[in-house]
């Protein structure tokens, strides 16, 4: 989480609050409902889209690939506030909104990365700004990251990342070293 998405969310003294007002947005428990799949080596909202199977001629990898189709505005599935000028403005009340509304899905994202017959490493992105909110999430790979490391210079942005890993299947023997 970069430092401005933790002042707006106000968790300098902890998580206790992210949850958002109520629960979450019917438009977004839709998405959660569509579940995710994975197909091959990328995952994606359900269903998986057939031309899944040749994400990599498609794009430069395949995190990018994820998360240019998971990703969507969401702000167009909960209701916020906004003024048009010239162009869309969110206020700091709405995109906190946003956020904590980004965060709730994305533990139920995680959590359906749990369910899946191959767990799977993910991390979510929830990111605001004045125009804007966007969700998108993609597998966890060693070698290809959608980010910069210092989410403090998305200077504009309110960032939150959340990473899910599969839990250890405890039938199997654990390496105590």
């Amino acid at each position: 989480m970069n430092d401005r998405a933790a002042r707006v969310l106000g968790v300098r003294g902890g998580f206790d609050g992210l949850d958002p007002e109520g629960s979450l947005a019917a438009g977004l428990r839709t998405w959660v409902d569509g579940g995710i799949e994975c197909r091959g080596e990328v995952v994606c909202w359900g269903p998986v889209p057939a031309h899944a199977d040749d994400a990599l001629g498609r794009a430069f990898d395949l995190t990018g690939w994820e998360c240019s189709h998971t990703s969507f505005h969401l702000e167009d599935f909960v209701p916020v506030e906004t003024t048009c000028a010239e162009g869309p403005i969110i206020s700091v009340d709405a995109q906190r909104t946003l956020l904590r509304q980004g965060i709730a899905l994305a533990r139920e994202v995680g959590r359906l990365a749990e369910d899946l017959d191959t767990p799977i490493p993910l991390r979510c992105i929830i990111a605001t700004n004045e125009t804007n909110g966007t969700f998108r999430f993609h597998r966890i790979r060693p070698d290809e990251s959608w980010l910069v490391d210092d989410l403090d210079s998305y200077v504009g942005d309110h960032v939150v990342v959340i990473d899910f890993f599969p839990r250890p299947d405890p039938s199997l023997p654990q390496n105590d070293h």
